[in-house]
């Protein structure tokens, strides 16, 4: 079955950040908290785009800013995914995390191209260790379906893991710098000498 279906953004930013010690959506690699520069990128490339959120992050953002509240019912970042994916259940969801400082338009825009709507998932990853990426990918609404079967049956909670087990078209971007994550005080110096 091929998807035609949109492609709505996801900013994962309700994490809590315990590795790196401060919230990651707030830190300003590029002048501001990198949960606006990721949702402006995805405002640019997608038909719509949200922030996922905690409850006790509502009165963080300002009112243009489209929010979707965790219902909590799953753990780590199927939390935030499949929270989406209930209150939009039609639509493909390219999914960031907050902790990829050197992703840029271009990057996104080169995931999109390479989509594969046949597959469950067009997931970044690197040549050296092809894993797919869960949380700089396209999930089309099939992956989402599947993913809460998945969880239910007791498989973890995981999204690499569940696109590790299913077809997805990976993709090798250009610029492998893209995919640099910042999740400790090391990496976030790292990614800032990059930047500059």
């Amino acid at each position: 079955m091929i998807s035609t279906a949109k492609i709505y953004g996801l900013v994962l930013s309700g994490g809590k950040s315990t590795r790196m010690g401060t919230d990651k959506g707030l830190i300003a690699y590029h002048g501001e908290p990198q949960r606006d520069y990721l949702y402006k990128l995805l405002d640019e490339v997608c038909d719509k785009t949200f922030m996922s959120i905690r409850e006790e992050q509502q009165g963080e953002f300002a009112a243009e800013v489209n929010t979707i509240v965790d219902e909590n019912e799953f753990r780590g970042p199927y939390n935030g995914l499949l929270s989406a994916h209930k209150k939009y259940p039609e639509v493909a969801w390219l999914v960031l995390a907050c902790d990829l400082p050197l992703l840029d338009k271009n990057g996104l825009k080169e995931l999109i191209t390479q989509r594969n709507a046949e597959r469950l998932a067009t997931a970044y990853a690197l040549k050296e260790n092809p894993l797919p990426e869960p949380l700089c990918a396209i999930w089309e609404p099939q992956a989402l379906i599947n993913s809460i079967s998945y969880l239910e049956q007791g498989n973890g909670s995981c999204p690499r893991k569940f696109l590790i087990k299913n077809e997805v078209e990976l993709v090798f971007p250009a610029d492998e710098n893209i995919l640099l994550n910042a999740n400790s005080e090391e990496e976030y110096k790292s990614a800032l000498e990059k930047i500059q």
